[in-house]
């Protein structure tokens, strides 16, 4: 059936739910094609370029189908989704080695002193910012500013402690305040 049939547009949660537990091929792709963008653009910012945050994405979605009849209905299918696309993605970070070791020293040097520019800050800047901080920082600030984890759910998640997950954030946000103002933004720019 073509991808942008219509007939999916009105399945409800709950038939599509009931569909993939049974196994129904067209549910599981209706499901897909309902969050893929959303969930695809949760793993972008947990993931260093397009290719590796397209695998996360295939991969919790096998999580997904695989765990749908643990879901219960309690709350919305989009957020019981996101938070396997968010944990599918924490496990592809872990499994990277060092990630924690990036040395802050390299991202600094980068930013090279530049001429005053009076310019507005806009998403894209923002989220290219983001994707230059060292892995950890990119990590921790992802989940504490943007998906609402605590510290201590952030530690058990990454198997770190609280109070690295709080430098890793703390140190995350001066980088970026430092690289959002107004002398450095133009030389980032260069960089990204």
């Amino acid at each position: 059936m073509n991808s942008n049939s219509k007939e999916e547009f009105f399945m409800t949660d709950d038939e599509l739910v009931q569909g993939c537990l049974q196994g129904n091929l067209f549910a599981q792709k209706c499901l897909f094609e309902k969050n893929h963008r959303k969930m695809l653009g949760v793993c972008f910012r947990y993931s260093p370029n397009k290719e590796e945050a397209q695998d996360v994405l295939q991969d919790a979605f096998v999580k997904v189908f695989g765990k749908m009849n643990t879901y219960k209905g309690s709350g919305a299918l989009e957020g019981w989704i996101r938070r396997i696309v968010v944990n599918t993605a924490i496990e592809n970070f872990r499994s990277k080695k060092n990630r924690f070791d990036e040395d802050i020293d390299a991202v600094e040097n980068e930013i090279k002193s530049g001429s005053s520019v009076d310019e507005k800050v806009n998403a894209d800047d923002i989220l290219n910012f983001i994707k230059l901080l060292p892995k950890g920082y990119q990590m921790v600030f992802n989940l504490h500013a943007i998906d609402g984890f605590s510290h201590k759910e952030i530690a058990k998640q990454l198997k770190i402690s609280e109070n690295t997950s709080f430098s890793q954030y703390s140190r995350a946000k001066a980088l970026l305040r430092k690289w959002l103002d107004s002398e450095n933004r133009n030389v980032m720019r260069k960089v990204i």
